[in-house]
């Protein structure tokens, strides 16, 4: 077996947050021999999903989880004529679990922007969940040289290449905040608003730091609060002040753009795809008119009514004629916040295992969908800083007996759906952004807070752009939360009323809160079609 089919298997499996004995990457490679070599990568990465459905006590995985899995696969192929691709393009069902792959926040790789070779490159280090002081800066200047290296490309911004014509937009040519003292004249400076004295709002770059009046700036549309990142048009006061006149987040890119320019580099977490594996993705993608997620927010568990409600809603797609492919799970699972003075974690479990329960009676269901639970703000876990770890396994074990395939991620969690990226992130974010914010938001485009919590995310290409002191982040992990370059659909669980939107051809939609209004989203990511659902 060739050097590079081992390492191959490695680095898929190392993507998926795998470590293999030695006798697990032989079995695997054995697995591999059966097939030509045009098959043999086809079969790995399906070994690997089905690895999902496996128990594995860690994440260490021996040669007897390995064997289990090529025993059920070379059954399969004994028993029926063809494979999971085969399934995919089946016209009456949904595509093989094997094509939805979940990513954990934890999992996903770092990429740093290099200034001065104008690249990005992976961090291939550690990555502590307590980092040092040096950690808490490198998240904000990864932050901002993430958006700054977008920003050069804008044809707005760009810059100009000797004494060429000015574009009909203008010199927008962005000035570092440190040349602006002694400049008289307008000028368009790039920064993060920060609070350094109380009441006395500044703007930062990598060079300077420059004390800012908005009090008549003109905004677009947005939030504009303490940490997010604008791009100004002012000029300096004699005091020392910059007046702002204009104000606005970077320009979005378009996902194709970045894409190219970022040929080589995985930003979500699934690997790189080449360019025929795309294609292919693409037309299973086409076929898959029935594949259909369904996802619940605020899943009460202690909450007789909201289980009554579940209850209506999984008879319902029982008895569809193709059931969902994907039940998503978000939190809280209590109505209570499992804080200090909470005790009824026992309870908490039962109850957990009293839903596994009722998924099970679904037969249908429970062979055909797969289910994924993502931890609320209030539910249990080791703290209230983002990312958060998937719910702790002492809660889960009992819903696991009933549903041995459940999966447990974290909050952010992405999901690969064939050529499709999809972000899930259970928050209450727009109450939080609303309340951080330092002026109105601007009503010239849209009054709809929802559009301006979407506009505020893609455009800093991050899921919760709040001040540390409203919402910690693990510094190590902040780029788990990115949104760069921008997924085909994000999922934002917020216990607002429910809401789809669709801005610069990224589907965003709130499920609400099903145990306090009973709303739910059913989606059909081949049409990208969002259906806003109640009891």
């Amino acid at each position: 077996m060739s050097a590079s089919l081992r390492k191959k298997v490695q680095r898929k499996c190392k993507i998926r947050g795998y470590s293999l004995k030695v006798d697990a990457l032989d079995e695997i490679l054995s697995f591999a021999s059966r097939f030509p070599d045009s098959d043999s990568d086809e079969a790995i990465d399906l070994l690997l999903d089905r690895l999902h459905y496996q128990t594995l006590k860690s994440s260490i995985v021996d040669k007897d989880a390995v064997r289990a899995v090529v025993s059920l696969l070379l059954d399969a192929e004994a028993a029926v004529d063809g494979d999971d691709e085969a399934s995919a393009a089946a016209p009456n069902g949904p595509v093989s679990p094997s094509s939805i792959r979940v990513i954990d926040a934890f999992l996903v790789p770092k990429l740093r922007y290099d200034s001065i070779k104008k690249l990005f490159y992976e961090h291939t280090g550690s990555l502590p969940i307590h980092g040092d002081a040096s950690a808490k800066a490198a998240l904000y200047r990864d932050r901002f040289l993430l958006l700054f290296q977008r920003l050069t490309r804008d044809q707005h911004f760009s810059k100009r290449a000797f004494d060429s014509e000015m574009s009909h937009f203008g010199n927008c040519e962005i000035s570092p905040i440190q040349s602006l003292v002694g400049q008289t004249g307008r000028r368009w400076v790039m920064g993060l608003i920060s609070q350094l004295e109380d009441d006395h709002f500044y703007l930062e770059d990598l060079t300077a730091s420059v004390e800012i009046n908005l009090s008549n700036a003109k905004i677009t549309t947005g939030f504009f609060a303490e940490n997010t990142i604008v791009v100004a048009e002012g000029e300096m006061r004699v005091e020392g002040i910059f007046q702002v006149i204009t104000c606005g987040f970077p320009p979005l890119e378009d996902r194709e753009k970045s894409l190219k320019l970022l040929a080589g580099h995985d930003f979500f977490g699934s690997s790189v795809l080449t360019k025929e594996e795309t294609l292919r993705l693409a037309e299973l993608e086409k076929k898959a008119v029935n594949d259909m997620f369904v996802i619940i927010s605020d899943m009460w568990l202690d909450n007789e009514e909201a289980m009554g409600k579940l209850t209506t809603v999984l008879d319902v797609f029982e008895n569809e004629e193709v059931v969902p492919s994907l039940f998503v799970f978000m939190g809280n699972f209590s109505s209570h916040p499992c804080n200090l003075s909470f005790h009824s974690f026992s309870t908490l479990r039962s109850q957990f295992g009293k839903l596994g329960h009722i998924i099970g009676m679904h037969q249908r269901l429970k062979e055909n969908s797969r289910f994924l639970f993502i931890p609320g703000p209030d539910d249990a876990g080791p703290s209230k800083v983002l990312p958060r770890c998937a719910l702790p396994k002492y809660l889960t074990e009992e819903l696991q007996n009933h549903i041995p395939n459940a999966i447990f991620s974290s909050n952010p969690c992405r999901i690969k759906f064939l050529s499709q990226e999809i972000v899930f992130f259970r928050e209450d974010l727009l109450y939080r952004m609303r309340r951080s914010c330092l002026m109105p938001p601007s009503t010239e485009e849209t009054e709809d807070s929802f559009e301006h919590l979407v506009a505020t995310i893609t455009h800093q290409s991050h899921l919760c752009p709040l001040p540390l002191v409203v919402q910690p982040i693990i510094w190590n992990y902040d780029h788990a939360l990115y949104l760069y370059p921008t997924p085909h659909t994000i999922v934002l669980g917020d216990r607002s009323k429910q809401k789809a939107f669709k801005y610069t051809g990224i589907t965003c939609f709130n499920p609400g809160s099903f145990s306090s209004d009973g709303t739910f989203v059913a989606y059909r990511p081949c049409s990208q079609e969002v259906e806003l659902s109640a009891l």
